[in-house]
């Protein structure tokens, strides 16, 4: 038990440091070769706030655990707006002021269904692999015209280029660069094996641990950049990296893993979990646009968040605490 354990701390650790490092040499090489810092972080940023997710769930899929994958991508999504919005809103209420998150929105509700449809036969194949890694790359463009033609003014812009570093040498900057790209799959592999382990170890499906425990680890760095972002009071970097970061789940995490093996999908991947993500986003939707919020997600609406996140884990977690005292 000991063993699995301190693979899944050290895995954890290494895999935010990668990605932090990762992040930050991409993102100082781009502006250093005079790259807009809203492209940046419409872009790189995005990409690695979801690399620790789509690097672990390659991993996964490629040594044959395809739930640990599927059920990383979609239980980091639902811990990103419920977890961690929630939590972000109780430190400090959310309004979001930039229209580039306004157009992320319905993006996002349209890949959720894109990902619903390519699941519905309970199996994601190449051909679904090779669609989602196609909309990522659609997405990514898009988001870059977007920065592109994205005003200076605009509050996403001043929070982003504040977050990226302008101190950095271009050489320096290739060396973390280079570091995070080693360090990430390193980190991933000792992730997914600590996690395997664990799994044969307690009788858990791993379809559950990659909804819990990995889902949770690899969302701690969005969890530390929204912490950050409300206490700075930058609500539309915390929102827009989430957004982000759940488009990339998606297209990126599911996509990668399909390319890397299809698989099936255990059938309350479906009923169950991609139910709750698709209703956890629509209540932060509906908490934001409810007419008495005036644009605002309140303290009370980071409570409905989080408590709705807290159930749900419960749900998932009950039945086998109980598998396991009456086994015991």
């Amino acid at each position: 038990m000991l063993i699995p354990l301190l693979q899944l701390i050290a895995g954890f650790i290494l895999l935010i440091w990668g990605a932090d490092r990762l992040v930050t040499g991409a993102s100082a090489l781009a502006r250093n070769a005079g790259i807009s810092p809203l492209v940046i972080g419409l872009t790189i940023v995005g990409f690695g706030t979801s690399a620790p997710e789509l690097v672990t769930s390659a991993v996964a899929s490629f040594q044959g655990n395809p739930a640990l994958a599927v059920g990383n991508a979609l239980g980091s999504n639902i811990a990103n707006v419920g977890l961690i919005l929630g939590i972000t809103a109780l430190l400090y209420p959310i309004q979001v002021h930039s229209g580039v998150l306004r157009r992320e929105a319905p993006v996002l509700l349209l890949i959720m269904l894109v990902t619903l449809v390519l699941m519905f036969d309970l199996r994601l194949e190449l051909i679904d692999g090779l669609i989602l890694s196609a909309a990522l790359l659609m997405m990514t463009g898009w988001m870059a015209q977007m920065g592109l033609k994205g005003n200076r003014d605009d509050p996403l812009a001043q929070d982003l280029e504040a977050e990226i570093p302008d101190d950095m040498s271009t050489s320096r900057a290739v060396l973390w660069t280079v570091v995070g790209l080693i360090i990430l799959p390193l980190s991933s592999k000792i992730l997914v094996d600590g996690a395997v382990a664990l799994a044969l170890l307690l009788g858990v499906p791993e379809v559950i641990v990659g909804l819990t425990v990995i889902a949770f680890g690899t969302s701690l760095p969005e969890l530390a950049a929204a912490a950050a972002s409300a206490l700075k009071q930058e609500d539309d970097l915390a929102v827009g990296n989430i957004l982000g970061s759940n488009m990339f789940n998606l297209l990126g995490v599911l996509g990668i893993a399909a390319l890397v093996q299809p698989m099936n999908l255990d059938p309350a991947l479906l009923y169950r979990d991609t139910s709750v993500m698709f209703g956890i986003t629509l209540l932060f939707f509906g908490l934001y646009y409810w007419p008495g919020a005036r644009g605002h997600i309140t303290r009370v609406g980071g409570v409905v968040l989080l408590i709705t996140f807290l159930v749900y884990q419960w749900f998932l977690i009950a039945p086998v605490v109980a598998a396991n005292t009456g086994a015991g």
